[in-house]
């Protein structure tokens, strides 16, 4: 094989999923057409885990890819590096300070400079439900823990399993972090996750969620096993529990099987969320190496954020876009909750730290190890574990682990 060419750019990402692919096709057809060719490099793996090493094993050998999925705050880490290309003129061109959700546009800068291309906005606390099962037993999409434990009894008395999941570390932790937000609000979420205030580690909040996470294992699949997040969604699709707490990257698979919002799923906030938006931001980051693909990169920043790409790539991956002056008429339920949520702003956002938006990856896989090795020992207790997880904190603390890289989380 020969050098890559100007006009090609390899992409290195984790959409693997039959939704994730078909919204990312959408990108290579519109790149295809101003003559640039998209050389896939998909890793598969929820969460970018896999791809991530990858990625780090590239850039150790010298053979980075042109572009990247990085979101959050490892845009900033990549950045400190000096890897990775600005992207000032092409901001600057669309407008995207003005354009764009203030929180987006933070994500995208760092040290003055932007470093990513937003792409979309994920809402992570989505329970979905399975609408012809709550229909039949005439029950409604719990909005409180207690109607949730009403309908989770009434689901098992009806033989049916109440709530899917994987005992995956990345998917246990991401239901705990939307437990976290539905016993603290966003304020103390981010003392714990962003700013890792060792108070926050002791507070009384952090037991109460992780004692809800273990009880409701008692709701789940038994034996719980570790899937993929695809597999537990086709689970739900087929009927085989009725409701799953995650992302809304669900939506778009589900909806890419032919399940279609509104019909054969519901779509509401995790119990006590309704008026928070837990979330992770697709973005693309450019890698410098010899500048000779400068032009191809920055085309492909300027196709994404603009309006059409924006529109079609997340109506089918089923985030929002990062556009303010997205059309809610042309969103589905789901996506229309999420659209007005975010854009109350600061007040209710809050950064997933599972999905890099919040934290280090060092503290991030810290405490996700920790919430899934409590999550799958029943001998371990909720105050064990709440001890273990800010004594890891206080011990990165003071290694000097965990750089703020700051512009992640424009809210504090």
């Amino acid at each position: 094989m020969g050098a890559a060419r100007a006009d090609a750019l390899q992409v290195l990402h984790w959409w693997t999923s039959a939704g994730e692919r078909k919204a990312a096709n959408t990108l290579v057809t519109r790149l295809a057409a101003e003559g640039i060719d998209w050389r896939d490099a998909a890793i598969p793996g929820g969460a970018g885990v896999g791809a991530v090493k990858v990625l780090k094993s590239r850039v150790l050998s010298g053979t980075s890819p042109e572009v990247m999925q990085l979101i959050g705050f490892s845009v900033g880490e990549w950045a400190e590096l000096g890897l990775l290309l600005p992207l000032d003129s092409v901001a600057l061109a669309g407008n995207w300070g003005a354009q764009m959700y203030p929180t987006a546009w933070a994500q995208a800068q760092h040290g003055g400079h932007v470093m990513a291309a937003p792409l979309g906005i994920h809402r992570v606390n989505n329970l979905y439900y399975n609408r012809k099962v709550f229909n039949r037993l005439g029950i409604a999409p719990p909005k409180t823990w207690g109607e949730f434990e009403r309908v989770a009894k009434q689901l098992k008395q009806a033989g049916i399993t109440p709530l899917a999941q994987s005992s995956e570390a990345w998917q246990v932790a991401t239901l705990f972090e939307t437990l976290v937000l539905a016993e603290s609000g966003p304020g103390y979420y981010r003392e714990l996750f962003v700013q890792k205030n060792p108070a926050a580690f002791a507070d009384a909040r952090l037991l109460r969620a992780l004692t809800r996470l273990k009880a409701l294992k008692q709701w789940m699949p038994q034996p719980l096993a570790e899937k993929p997040w695809t597999e537990v969604t086709r689970q739900f699709a087929d009927g085989d529990a009725a409701m799953f707490i995650m992302g809304d990257w669900v939506k778009g698979e589900l909806n890419a099987w032919g399940v279609a919002t509104d019909d054969g799923f519901g779509c509401a906030a995790v119990p006590e969320t309704g008026n928070y938006h837990l979330y992770s931001i697709d973005t693309f980051a450019m890698f410098a190496a010899d500048y000779s693909h400068q032009a191809a990169q920055e085309k492909l920043a300027q196709l994404i954020t603009a309006a059409p790409a924006q529109a079609e790539y997340n109506q089918i991956k089923g985030s929002i876009s990062v556009l303010r002056t997205a059309d809610p008429a042309k969103m589905d339920s789901c996506a229309r909750a999420s659209a007005q949520t975010f854009a109350r702003g600061a007040a209710v956002q809050a950064p997933s730290f599972v999905h890099r938006m919040a934290t280090d990856e060092t503290s991030k896989d810290a405490i996700i190890a920790e919430v899934r090795r409590y999550f799958i020992d029943d001998r371990i207790s909720a105050a064990d574990s709440q001890r273990r997880i800010g004594a890891m904190m206080q011990a990165l603390s003071k290694q000097g682990k965990g750089k703020d890289y700051g512009a992640q989380d424009p809210h504090r």
